[in-house]
């Protein structure tokens, strides 16, 4: 008797244990690696570039707002690129591109040049994080998917810190233009390691491009405080950690540019924070879990204000893992919200994201100019309680989700 089997899309997702899926693995974190390398490489730096181009703070860290404002411009257009001509070549593109203009940034001979640069740059890697989630989404089997989402945030946890390390203790021996190209190799590297692995799309279907959902979400009162919440913290989180090396490289710390670098090293502790945080979502609750996570980044930045480099490491610490907790249940809170869309939900939180990172970081270089650390730390609580405001009011929104109302 012949026996015919028809294998559903679901059947023929890569699973957990397949070959297929640990290549996905290998690519998306080789991917995150590289983003998060090329994006926040030029933040170390910031107290050399200020020196080698005589430009303020507040001005030498355009070179990083510069490139997370291009990526927050640039992310709804091209994750509707990848809805017409597919995940992998949009990110493949982009990943390529971006390596292409940083090997061209220690060639830069002025200011407004390497800022220029940066922004290229930013447009060019945002087709990873734009398209990536989505791209997973597509091939990934459902039971399986959570894992490798939670890797790809771990490549570009990982490649935040290298993105900071690599730079600076690069540039603490040979100068700047040889710390930004070291950083430019490494992340080609890895963009070749990510084209060579990443497996063709099988369930991908191009679809017409519709921002119908878009108006949709930016309707709905709690997405919105959700998007504030993304703006809010990631606009004091690049702040604290724009201006933190000014601080440390100058009296009474004085200390070496490589050593400065570690601060970077926090992201790794944030990253396991954000895996406990979403942990402990789904038992008590994401309203709850959001305000003890902003209560948490305010803490530790309270044990920054005092000139003691015990009590500034150890808030550094604390105000990271309270960061990338917030982010972790503000943006798995998008997905549960968005009941149709999601993909275009999310990226909206992107560009609140960035934009935070953008705008809030730059404003906060005006601060530290005006009223160096105290003012820095002052404009960064008032954001986290405007962060915390809006998850107090998350409940008395309509169209409550779940656990979000908790």
């Amino acid at each position: 008797m012949l026996v015919v089997m028809t294998l559903t899309a679901e059947d023929t997702r890569h699973r957990t244990g397949s070959p297929g899926l640990r290549r996905i693995n290998l690519a998306l974190f080789a991917a995150g690696l590289t983003t998060f390398m090329s994006l926040y490489c030029t933040q170390a730096l910031l107290p050399e570039l200020s020196d080698a181009f005589a430009v303020p703070p507040a001005r030498a860290s355009l070179l990083v707002s510069l490139a997370t404002g291009a990526v927050a411009v640039a992310v709804i257009p091209v994750s509707s690129l990848s809805e017409r001509y597919g995940r992998t070549r949009v990110m493949i593109v982009s990943s390529l591109a971006s390596a292409a203009v940083g090997l061209l940034m220690p060639l830069c001979t002025s200011f407004g040049a390497l800022a220029a640069a940066r922004a290229a740059q930013g447009v060019a890697l945002a087709g990873v994080p734009a398209v990536a989630m989505a791209y997973l989404a597509d091939e990934v089997h459902a039971p399986s998917l959570g894992a490798a989402m939670g890797r790809y945030v771990a490549g570009t946890g990982i490649g935040g810190v290298l993105g900071r390390l690599v730079p600076s203790t690069v540039s603490d021996v040979a100068g700047w233009r040889w710390g930004l190209a070291a950083t430019a190799l490494a992340a080609l590297g890895f963009t070749l390691v990510f084209w060579a692995l990443l497996p063709p799309s099988r369930h991908f279907s191009p679809a017409r491009v519709d921002y119908r959902p878009l108006l949709a979400h930016l309707r709905d009162p709690g997405l919105r405080r959700l998007y504030l919440i993304a703006f809010t913290a990631m606009a004091g989180f690049v702040t604290v950690f724009n201006f933190l090396t000014y601080r440390l490289l100058d009296e009474p710390f004085h200390l070496p540019q490589a050593v400065v670098g570690l601060i970077a090293v926090t992201n790794l502790a944030g990253s396991a924070a954000s895996a406990r945080a979403g942990a402990l979502a789904d038992r008590v609750g994401r309203r709850t879990v959001l305000l003890g996570a902003g209560a948490l980044a305010a803490g530790g930045l309270a044990l920054m204000f005092p000139a003691s480099l015990p009590l500034v490491a150890a808030g550094l610490l604390v105000f990271t893992c309270g960061f990338f907790a917030t982010h972790a249940v503000a943006s798995g809170s998008v997905g549960a919200r968005a009941g149709v869309g999601r993909a275009q939900a999310s990226a909206l939180y992107l560009f609140a994201y960035y934009l935070g990172s953008s705008v809030g970081g730059t404003a906060g270089g005006l601060a530290f100019e005006r009223a160096g650390w105290t003012g820095t730390g002052l404009y960064v609580l008032v954001l986290y309680g405007v962060a915390v405001g809006a998850a107090l009011t998350l409940d008395s929104s309509r169209r409550l989700v779940g656990k979000l109302a908790r």
